[in-house]
């Protein structure tokens, strides 16, 4: 089965996200998303790009894939990845990162020729007092910070 790239408006990707995501939910905003579909069309994979989550890293020429998600086919994360650096870099941002849980291995990136910037330890969760916040399924996770090499 072959793959290849395909536009994916929003709600679409927002859709695929809450059906095949391992543990998060779907984003709420984006820069711009990217399908994979094999031959007959049907969407196997999509990718969410948007700002970064983090607000020292938010400078404008950075960009953060805020989801991945894929029905398992073989080689279509890697093949995401891979574009989305691609589309970034044409849109003029100079940077793409992206986490990983401490469970995932990275592989699919590592394919797509990004590598690790970090190993961030676990937070304790985003609630204080002067912003009190609900706990989400990924707080208190190790994470692995990536980047797509330029």
């Amino acid at each position: 089965m072959g793959l290849h790239l395909v536009p994916v408006r929003f709600r679409d990707a927002r859709d695929f996200v809450a059906m095949w995501h391992r543990h998060n939910p779907p984003p709420v905003g984006m820069i711009f998303a990217v399908g994979a579909a094999d031959d007959d069309g049907i969407l196997r994979g999509v990718l969410v790009a948007g700002r970064p989550v983090a607000r020292h890293l938010d400078d404008g020429r950075t960009l953060e894939v805020t989801r991945s998600a894929t029905d398992g086919t073989r080689n279509a994360n890697s093949m995401l990845y891979g574009a989305a650096w691609r589309a970034a870099s044409a849109l003029g941002y100079r940077r793409l990162i992206t986490y990983t849980q401490a469970s995932e291995t990275g592989a699919s990136l590592r394919a797509a020729g990004w590598r690790v910037l970090a190993q961030r330890p676990a937070r304790g969760g985003w609630d204080c007092p002067s912003r009190p916040r609900a706990e989400t399924r990924s707080e208190r996770m190790p994470r692995t910070l990536w980047e797509a090499a330029s």
